[in-house]
């Protein structure tokens, strides 16, 4: 049997530097790519509308609260191996059977229309019958909907170092809450958005990168990748949160009559 390691002191900037960095919640980016039939669904100007067309690689920075995902194992209880010793040995592993993502809505309601469109898809509905009596539908293939490319990646602000990717195999939208609206005080409009999946993998990423974009470039994709980071995420979120409290005060100003 191994020997447990003997006490040793420790400095006080080893204890800083060992507790005092720990992990942020607030910096993390979700990554949403539907299989290619999806896309060509949900980018039909009978659906889209007329003359839009789905950003695929922004709907991230929208997402505001997701959940790292977790699993656990199914243990079998051996009693009769050793006398008055139970032992449970694991013989599956269990992963959650659902993620959920919240998205803030944005002024064009991209959002909804986006994983709406994947549901749609989904229950292979008839277009030209959404209003019509004998409207029917009939399921697509699994294949056809589902994707492998549901990302969460996590890392820290300093966007120093390693950061984790969490990858989502056979995931799709299984359902959208409701979202009350009403004639209080305004508040920013958040969607959630629940996905099935089979199983998820954690992977070490390398190449965060602490480089300021430079001034010339017209394009965040060709700097950040997919999406933007979460502290220009949360920047952006606070610049809502922001123009949300001008809209207030201008509403208490003017009369409704």
């Amino acid at each position: 049997m191994a020997a447990p390691p003997a006490p040793s002191p420790k400095s006080m900037s080893e204890i800083k530097t060992k507790i005092l960095n720990p992990a942020l919640t607030s910096h993390f980016e979700c990554y949403f790519n539907p299989p290619k039939k999806v896309q060509d669904w949900a980018e039909n100007k009978s659906l889209a509308g007329a003359g839009s067309a789905y950003e695929w690689d922004t709907i991230s920075i929208h997402c505001s609260e997701a959940s790292l995902p977790g699993s656990s194992f199914v243990t079998n209880e051996v009693n009769n191996d050793f006398t008055g010793v139970t032992e449970r040995l694991a013989y599956r592993r269990l992963y959650d059977d659902r993620a959920d993502f919240t998205f803030y809505v944005d002024h064009d309601y991209k959002v909804i229309r986006f994983f709406e469109n994947w549901l749609s898809y989904i229950s292979n509905e008839q277009i030209s019958g959404f209003v019509a009596p004998n409207y029917f539908y009939r399921m697509n293939y699994p294949e056809d909907y589902r994707s492998e490319s549901i990302f969460i990646k996590k890392f820290e602000r300093d966007y120093n170092g390693n950061y984790l990717q969490y990858q989502f195999l056979q995931a799709y939208p299984i359902s959208i809450n409701s979202m009350p609206v009403s004639y209080d005080s305004s508040s920013l409009l958040k969607c959630t958005v629940s996905f099935s999946y089979t199983r998820y993998f954690i992977t070490t990423q390398q190449g965060m990168t602490t480089q300021e974009p430079k001034a010339t470039q017209t394009s965040n994709k060709e700097f950040y990748g997919p999406g933007l980071p979460g502290e220009l995420a949360e920047q952006l979120r606070k610049g809502l949160e922001e123009d949300l409290l001008n809209r207030r005060q201008n509403e208490q100003r003017t009369p409704l009559f």
